[in-house]
């Protein structure tokens, strides 16, 4: 009996070590485990991106409680495994905090370990089981599917009015988390959903998935894929002479689809968390530092990290102390106004599943560029008194 005691207590005492290390590090070390290469490369390297820039900015600025932050970065290959052997990895660097995977397939593997940890573990992935796990440590930089779904199907039915639809979606946790949403919201409205065309990561030939579009005489599409993919669909589209809506979210219409698609993505319409053609101050000012120092325009998954990093550093000054456990709990009630803190970009909220609310946008693809063509508010209204305040529409 005694020695079971005394082997129960050394484990609380490693478990209380380890959610508290950080008070005798001279730097905040945060790890960046990113999918540079494979499939989800394009997400990857920009959520990096802007984890870097937000780190860069902050450590000219004095730090986090005077202390400056160290980053490491590692490709997960934009595989599940790897990305799983890289978080145990930057947990045994003793990292406080770990930014990414960005797909949901992977987050959904690797969060075992940090969680394990009891390392605050921020991702991109916006499949909704990811926070439905009761896991303590997860925080999302994007919307849930099923926060975004059912603005998306309010666009479907009420303002596109469109009778019937098909789905195209990718086949892996993200795209089936989606395609489950999108049908959870749309069921009780007007559109009927007609057909479920399934595609693989990776998929280079869509064009029998445009063909089953096409036949189920659906008055739209709404398609769910990752980036590549969505711009290979698009230009597949424009081929067989689709005409009619499509419709999407985020990864439908971000920066990069609209560069490999070219004039295909023209008229795509999507629900966006995230988008530099915001008519905010703070995302406008982002626009321009990111695209000074990377020579290129951020798409959302730049912005999901650059305001991760903020997110962080706010949630660790409301705490005042480098305890990772309670940078979580505070975390898990967390307001956030841009107007005090310009780097989260957005008001932003965070409920106790680590899932986070905040204004959202439809966009359409006009001559090659996101336009808003509508602000969303907060489900849960406005964030610590006051709304985002807009920026002047580009004239």
């Amino acid at each position: 009996m005694n020695k079971r005691f005394t082997l129960k207590l050394l484990a609380a005492c490693a478990i209380a070590t380890a959610s508290t290390a950080g008070f005798a590090q001279s730097v905040i070390k945060i790890a960046n485990i990113v999918e540079l290469s494979g499939g989800g490369a394009s997400a990857g390297t920009n959520f990096k991106n802007g984890v870097e820039l937000a780190v860069k900015e902050i450590n000219a600025a004095g730090g986090i409680l005077g202390k400056k932050i160290q980053t490491t970065t590692a490709d997960t290959q934009s595989n599940p495994g790897v990305a799983k052997g890289l978080t145990q990895k930057a947990i045994d660097d003793d990292v406080f905090a770990i930014f990414g995977p960005v797909f949901s397939g992977s987050i959904m593997v690797s969060m075992a370990e940090s969680r394990r940890a009891g390392v605050p573990n921020f991702t991109g992935g916006e499949a909704a089981s990811i926070t439905e796990q009761g896991n303590p440590f997860i925080f999302r930089t994007s919307f849930t599917q099923a926060t975004a779904m059912p603005k998306v199907a309010r666009y479907i039915s009420d303002q596109a009015k469109l009778k019937s639809i098909a789905i195209i979606y990718v086949n892996n946790d993200f795209g089936k988390g989606g395609l489950d949403m999108i049908k959870k919201a749309l069921a009780s409205s007007s559109t009927k959903v007609v057909a479920e065309i399934s595609t693989e990561p990776s998929q280079v030939d869509f064009s029998a998935a445009v063909l089953r579009s096409k036949q189920s005489n659906a008055d739209g599409v709404f398609v769910y894929s990752n980036e590549e993919e969505s711009a290979r669909l698009l230009r597949e589209l424009r081929k067989q002479g689709w005409t009619k809506p499509i419709i999407g979210e985020t990864t439908l219409t971000g920066q990069k689809v609209i560069e490999l698609a070219g004039d295909a993505a023209n008229g795509a319409v999507a629900h966006v968390g995230l988008t530099v053609d915001a008519p905010l101050p703070a995302v406008r000012a982002f626009r321009s530092k990111f695209e000074k120092e990377f020579k290129y325009i951020s798409d959302h998954n730049g912005m999901k990290g650059y305001s991760g990093v903020y997110i962080l550093k706010a949630a660790i000054e409301k705490t005042g102390k480098l305890d990772r456990k309670a940078v979580a709990d505070v975390l898990h009630t967390l307001k956030v106004r841009a107007a005090d803190h310009p780097g989260v970009l957005m008001d932003v909220a965070f409920d106790s599943k680590g899932d986070l609310d905040r204004e959202s946008f439809m966009i359409e693809v006009k001559n090659g560029q996101q336009v808003v063509v509508a602000t969303l508010p907060p489900l849960g209204g406005p964030i610590g008194g006051a709304a985002t305040k807009a920026a002047p529409a580009k004239k």
